[in-house]
């Protein structure tokens, strides 16, 4: 996928955030690790729904900028994209945003992690609460380092979720099944409880994962 392509999907994965009520205002940031090393992030202060590819900056992972369009700059939160690239080899993209739900769950301090949905434990895994870290700061980025190697979607107490991906597509589809999972724990929580997968199938599912391919959807074009 070339540079454009790349800036066309930030943009459709930005617009799905806002529509699905996953980031209001101008919250949430997306990022994606192209071949030179070069990183092509969102700017700061700009609703996810109102994304085109003209203001996606391009920073290196020192965090210099490359190109940023006149006026804008990345996320203060792209710190915490630059902490994941240099942990994990693997990471190609990364997705931060405020889906409600999950959202709950990371200001209560409640670890998703009970293996009770089987899409949830194919894609997502068991989700991990990090440590508040003021936003902005480099305690986000701190707040995280422990579970990455663990963790590939990870929720930020009383901030928002994190995930993590080969390419972005895999990273934004976490996110989308992180909130489809807290959605489906929270009634599970008021129906008396969730009752967990057997123990001998959870592995079952996490093989069963592997056969499923990462398909890129074609992109909507902006103006």
């Amino acid at each position: 996928m070339n540079e454009s392509d790349i800036k066309e999907q930030i943009c459709e994965v930005g617009y799905n955030l806002w529509a699905r009520g996953m980031v209001a205002a101008n919250d949430g940031n997306i990022s994606v690790l192209l071949d030179d090393g070069t990183i092509l992030t969102t700017p700061s202060g700009v609703s996810k729904s109102k994304l085109r590819p003209e203001l996606i900056c391009r920073m290196t992972a020192d965090n210099e900028p490359v190109y940023c369009p006149e006026g804008f700059r990345p996320s203060s939160e792209f710190r915490m994209h630059l902490r994941c690239y240099s942990e994990r080899p693997d990471i190609r993209a990364v997705v931060h945003a405020h889906p409600p739900t999950a959202t709950g769950f990371a200001c209560a301090g409640i670890a998703l992690d009970d293996y009770s949905l089987s899409e949830a434990v194919m894609f997502v895994g068991s989700v991990p609460v990090a440590p508040f870290g003021l936003p902005g700061s480099e305690e986000v980025p701190d707040s995280i380092v422990p579970y990455l190697p663990y963790h590939d979607t990870i929720l930020l107490a009383n901030h928002g979720a994190l995930t993590v991906g080969v390419d972005l597509t895999q990273a934004y589809y976490r996110m989308e099944t992180l909130e489809h999972y807290a959605k489906t724990a929270l009634t599970a929580r008021l129906l008396g409880g969730a009752k967990e997968i057997p123990a001998d199938k959870i592995k079952a599912c996490c093989d069963l994962s592997k056969g499923y391919p990462i398909r890129h959807p074609g992109y909507r074009k902006y103006n």
